[in-house]
């Protein structure tokens, strides 16, 4: 996949990430989930998005692209993919590309599970990401946690800053 593919798709999840309601105490994220398939022209299928507190809980986005993936129907399913097409969630998951704004968390101070933990649960192939986590409120380890899973980390260079500014939007920057 080309780099300039992967960042239109990160500008996706920027997309995502602005759509979240900020807070002071945590980070403003964005996540795509996306499948390269053979019978779509060289374009990834865009399966779902999410972002930080999209869905009840204190969720993050990572965790809600996630479950609105496990949410579709193999109607939706087959309804994403011209032709031939998987049916089944788990004909998808291992080809599943995840594009995160900020690496994902690796420790929830909130108790809830982290989202390197799920992501490594859903067995996805890659994971892009736009910026580290930084130790604002923990010590992020999510980039780590997913190559020792053996899923590919691809930082995308050249948005950092971008990621970064979304991501603190309602932070106390004094």
């Amino acid at each position: 996949m080309s780099t300039s593919t992967s960042a239109v798709i990160l500008q996706q999840a920027l997309a995502e990430a602005r759509k979240c309601e900020p807070s002071p105490t945590a980070f403003c994220v964005g996540c795509v989930l996306a499948v390269p398939w053979p019978t779509v022209d060289s374009q990834p299928v865009i399966l779902t998005t999410g972002y930080s507190r999209e869905l009840p809980g204190n969720t993050h986005a990572e965790a809600n692209a996630l479950a609105k993936l496990h949410a579709l129907t193999p109607s939706q399913i087959l309804s994403l993919f011209p032709g031939t097409a998987p049916q089944y969630i788990h004909e998808i998951l291992p080809r599943v590309d995840v594009y995160t704004t900020m690496e994902p968390c690796s420790v929830r101070t909130s108790g809830l599970a982290p989202c390197a933990d799920a992501l490594i649960a859903a067995g996805i192939r890659r994971c892009f990401i736009g910026v580290g986590e930084p130790p604002d409120f923990v010590k992020c380890e999510g980039a780590q946690k997913l190559k020792d899973a053996g899923i590919e980390v691809i930082w995308l260079a050249g948005m950092e800053e971008e990621c970064l500014k979304v991501a603190r939007r309602g932070h106390d920057t004094s």
